[in-house]
């Protein structure tokens, strides 16, 4: 076995969508963006439905990886995660087939934040990313997530691209340009919507073995 970090992601009300297939080209295009961004042992792909896997070295890829998959895919397209790290062993010399205790703890994480959003209210703010691990860190690392989640729910569309354009190194004066407003407006959102907050966080946790 091999220790790896894992990801399970599924989309939220998929079986509600008004094209399917469009959804599923969406999903494609951003797993693959993810992929050359991230760098995973195993490249994230689709795997039953509207569910989706990968796995990393590292656990900081992985919490990376999740970030940018979810705002990549909003507004049209919200998921769910579920991650951990721990042994991974592969069912098939390919790899394409693996099993283990990383696997089995984070489907238990993406269970858990599924779960949470069936008891929650209309009006409430959803985490929808969990980390499930047998250690002190794993802790850190689901509140940590938690915490992001909750920062994300409060961003209108403008922010969440300016968000998307930081986590890529765009300046804010290029995005100013790229949403037509002011620098000064551009700041204003950064710092109102704590999205300065959540790439430093971003930063942080990408850097974590």
């Amino acid at each position: 076995m091999t220790m790896m970090a894992t990801l399970i992601g599924d989309v939220v009300g998929s079986r509600t969508a008004a094209d399917r297939g469009q959804l599923h080209a969406r999903l494609e295009e951003v797993i693959a963006e993810v992929n050359v961004a991230t760098q995973p042992v195993h490249p994230v792909r689709i795997t039953v439905g509207d569910e989706f896997q990968g796995a990393w070295e590292r656990r900081g890829q992985a919490s990376h990886a999740a970030l940018l998959l979810r705002t990549g895919l909003l507004p049209e397209v919200e998921t769910r995660y579920g991650l951990s790290y721990g042994e991974v062993a592969s069912l098939s010399e390919d790899g394409s087939v693996q099993d283990g205790p990383g696997w089995w703890r984070a489907r238990e994480a993406i269970t858990l934040a599924k779960g949470a959003e069936g008891s929650a209210r209309a009006d409430s703010r959803l985490v929808r990313t969990r980390w499930r691990e047998d250690s002190s860190v794993g802790l850190v690392l689901d509140a940590a997530l938690q915490h992001r989640d909750l920062l994300l729910a409060d961003l209108d569309d403008r922010s969440r691209r300016l968000l998307r354009g930081l986590l890529a190194g765009t300046t804010q004066k290029a995005l100013a340009q790229a949403e037509q407003i002011s620098p000064t407006a551009v700041s204003r959102r950064v710092h109102r919507d704590a999205l300065d907050h959540i790439v430093t966080l971003d930063t942080e946790l990408e850097a974590l073995p």
